[in-house]
């Protein structure tokens, strides 16, 4: 998909989504489509017609900032969602032409790797925007340990989500975790256009899964920062946990995720049960790879 029909879809699924009654505007009679005319978004935004049609057409060239800000006050955008409208405007401004972009990380620096073992009390998780698990700690990789015997490789989160069914009994919450998977995708689609490996995996999983391609086509956005996770893990079973995501200055490309649970909670028992187990697994596998081979 195009830039130009990436902003048509956009604003188009956005405008369904605002009724006369959320503006302050009268119902007007029957509609042939569901939520503002585009005169009406016109009308709230202060701009003509035609220039609103042009727009909604795709093309951003040349749009000011002051009318951005207000078609995504007009059609009661959030801060994701501006955001977004500002990225898919920037790109319309630079033209076509691909930006030299890594489409994988070599290495990650030791000292971050450091501080990713010394969070001990937590689930930590240096990932990337797209969903893949770069590193985690030792509670991370316990509490990870579905998605890692899912993919042995390469191994992150959309394709354990999509393409695994033990993602389903994994997250209880599924929908709204599949939800929440294809709305960050979009978010980073549209802050990196031109990053090759956003575009293979969103292609590969539009292919292999219905689910992601359904929700794919709502054009939603949402910017991962913080919330609350529940995990249905094999070993301790049910887990609420609280996640708060930290952006690494230093690092273009990665991000911190911390997994904690409330002091004195189930949660927090059942992540230290998680703990002992994990280090009760490296244990056994430390001596296996101790004992002398056959014939050796």
């Amino acid at each position: 998909m195009t830039t130009r029909d990436e902003v048509r879809e956009f604003l188009v699924t956005r405008r369904a989504r605002v009724t006369p009654d959320m503006v302050g505007l009268p119902q007007g009679g029957s509609r042939r489509v569901p939520g503002l005319r585009r005169g009406e978004v016109a009308v709230l935004a202060g701009v003509s017609v035609e220039y609103y049609t042009k727009l909604e057409r795709g093309d951003l060239r040349g749009v000011s900032d002051e009318v951005l800000e207000a078609i995504a006050s007009a059609l009661r955008f959030d801060e994701a969602e501006r955001s977004h409208l500002f990225d898919l405007a920037r790109t319309a401004n630079v033209g076509t032409r691909p930006r030299r972009r890594a489409t994988s990380r070599i290495g990650v620096r030791p000292s971050l790797l450091h501080l990713v073992d010394a969070i001990t009390e937590g689930a930590a998780v240096l990932g990337t925007p797209r969903g893949d698990i770069v590193a985690t700690n030792a509670l991370g990789r316990a509490l990870y340990d579905p998605v890692y015997r899912s993919q042995p490789e390469a191994v992150g989160y959309p394709r354990f989500i999509f393409l695994d069914p033990a993602s389903r009994i994994f997250y209880p919450d599924w929908d709204e975790i599949a939800d929440a998977s294809v709305a960050s995708m979009r978010t980073v689609a549209g802050r990196n256009p031109f990053d090759r490996s956003v575009t293979d995996l969103v292609g590969e999983l539009s292919t292999r899964s219905e689910e992601f391609r359904t929700r794919w086509a709502r054009h939603d956005v949402r910017h991962h920062i913080e919330g609350i996770k529940h995990v249905d893990h094999p070993v301790v079973g049910l887990l609420e946990l609280e996640y708060n995501v930290m952006a690494l200055p230093a690092d273009d490309g990665l991000g911190l995720t911390v997994y904690t649970a409330v002091p004195g909670s189930d949660s927090a028992e059942k992540l230290a049960l998680l703990a002992s187990w994990w280090a009760s697994e490296q244990a056994s596998e430390a001596r296996e790879a101790a004992l002398p081979r056959e014939g050796g």
